[in-house]
């Protein structure tokens, strides 16, 4: 698996459900070749440092057996270029170096190889990408220096040599595509389900054939996300989504870009999940914690008149809608509209309800991504909006409670937020990727982030 790493990068970010319409669409630059080819060399050279057969020396009256070992395989160039509506063209050039094992003493041999390969880059029949080899042809050179010191029959020599290239003619695509063979079964590393969160993951599929141009690979694909095993369905039909041609620079690597509908996704989970729910309690002995009847009753005299002593009170945030995000070009917001319920503990520890709220809190959405996650983080935009819905302490003046319901509601929700937020969301990878200096920009409907990649060996 190990040979396939230098390759297997260019292909990382292909993913792998079935939708009509892509929910994230990948691009991969020429930076992305260029990131291959020097990090690739390994691989190849590997791939490329195949098995001589014994030569059968026919010149004697003996048949004698003269075994080549391949000392070494350097690759001094190679390079990976778009072909437009195909794939991937790979050129090489490589030196082989030879050791003859004759009589009475070895010999060695540098070979001049040039390598060129045509890869195809589809979909398979399961919806993952799929790697093919439908060109390859080695050009094979001539050794000008056969460190003959001990005379050696150039005739032997030259017959040796012709040997060694008729193996490499034969074996040296064998090697390539047994490179690819491995490629795709790292690829193949794409299908299953990446953690979300609890009971909770994501899938990625390509819903198409690859679009390749001189410039690029692009991949639309699409994701679901599951809880407790069952694809969460947004209520409505996800919107066109297209990467435009420009959004990154040539220094670049990989584009990704990240529809509205991808991260209504991901809320609607949360809130199903009822990860966004939490209960804000209350110490009787806490200056920083003012949620007890004590304090509560100096601005509802009901809740004074019920509870003479101090008592705890509890606030639950339950999300009963899911959370609307926003994109705008620079500015991604996000809408929660919880219903709030006021208790205290009463005497008997049994919850006593004082009264409810609805709520509707605005915040700013900043997003950034971290190894190979979206993240997010939010704060508040403007006034929390406080609405009574129900009382059973009689009326209360929302312009006083206010300020107390509000100084210790929004600390606890923006921390419970932005920790499940922080977990963040896989973006389309396989092992061992990683983005590295990722710009996240915001434009109407979509995200796109630009990135460079980092395989770890």
């Amino acid at each position: 698996m190990a040979r396939a790493r230098g390759l297997g990068l260019l292909l990382a970010l292909l993913p792998v459900v079935s939708a009509p319409m892509p929910g994230t669409v990948v691009r991969l630059n020429k930076a992305a070749l260029s990131y291959v080819s020097e990090i690739g060399k390994g691989p190849l050279q590997r791939a490329l440092h195949v098995t001589v057969p014994y030569f059968l020396d026919r010149s004697g009256e003996v048949l004698q057996p003269i075994r080549i070992q391949i000392l070494n395989v350097h690759l001094p160039q190679f390079d990976l270029k778009f072909i437009a509506d195909f794939g991937i063209r790979l050129s090489a050039a490589a030196n082989f170096t030879f050791k003859i094992f004759r009589v009475p003493e070895p010999l060695e041999l540098t070979l001049p190889v040039e390598l060129l390969a045509d890869a195809r880059v589809a979909q398979s029949s399961i919806e993952t990408p799929v790697v093919s080899i439908p060109y390859c042809f080695p050009l094979l050179g001539y050794s000008s220096d056969f460190n003959d010191s001990n005379s050696t029959s150039r005739a032997l020599l030259a017959a040796v040599q012709e040997h060694i290239r008729a193996v490499l003619s034969n074996k040296l695509c064998l090697g390539v595509a047994s490179l690819v063979q491995e490629l795709n079964a790292h690829l193949g590393t794409l299908i299953g389900l990446n953690p979300v969160g609890p009971e909770s993951q994501i899938r990625y599929t390509m819903i198409s054939e690859p679009t390749v141009t001189s410039d690029y690979i692009s991949l639309d694909i699409t994701a679901v996300l599951f809880l407790l095993g069952k694809p969460i369905v947004l209520p409505r039909d996800p919107a066109p989504f297209a990467l435009p041609e420009h959004v990154h620079n040539e220094d670049t690597r990989a584009t990704v870009g990240i529809s509205q509908d991808l991260l209504d996704s991901a809320l609607l989970l949360l809130q199903k999940a009822g990860a966004l729910n939490l209960d804000i309690t209350g110490q009787l002995r806490s200056d920083d914690n003012p949620l007890n009847t004590s304090e509560l009753g100096q601005l509802i005299p009901e809740v004074a008149h019920q509870f003479p002593e101090p008592m705890p009170v509890v606030i639950k945030v339950r999300l009963r809608a899911t959370p609307v995000a926003t994109l705008h070009p620079n500015n991604a917001t996000l809408r929660l509209q919880p219903f709030v319920e006021v208790l205290a503990v009463t005497s008997n520890s049994a919850f006593n309800s004082l009264f409810t709220l609805d709520v509707v809190v605005d915040l700013s959405l900043q997003l950034s991504v971290s190894r190979a996650k979206l993240q997010g983080t939010t704060s508040v935009l403007g006034d929390i909006q406080l609405a009574v819905s129900y009382s059973n302490v009689g009326f209360i003046d929302m312009g006083q409670v206010r300020a107390l319901v509000g100084s210790v509601f929004e600390e606890p929700l923006l921390s419970h937020l932005n920790a499940l937020l922080g977990i963040g969301i896989s973006l389309p990878n396989v092992v061992n990727l990683f983005y590295v200096d990722p710009e996240v920009s915001v434009y109407e409907g979509y995200v796109v982030v630009s990135s460079e990649l980092f395989y770890l060996h």
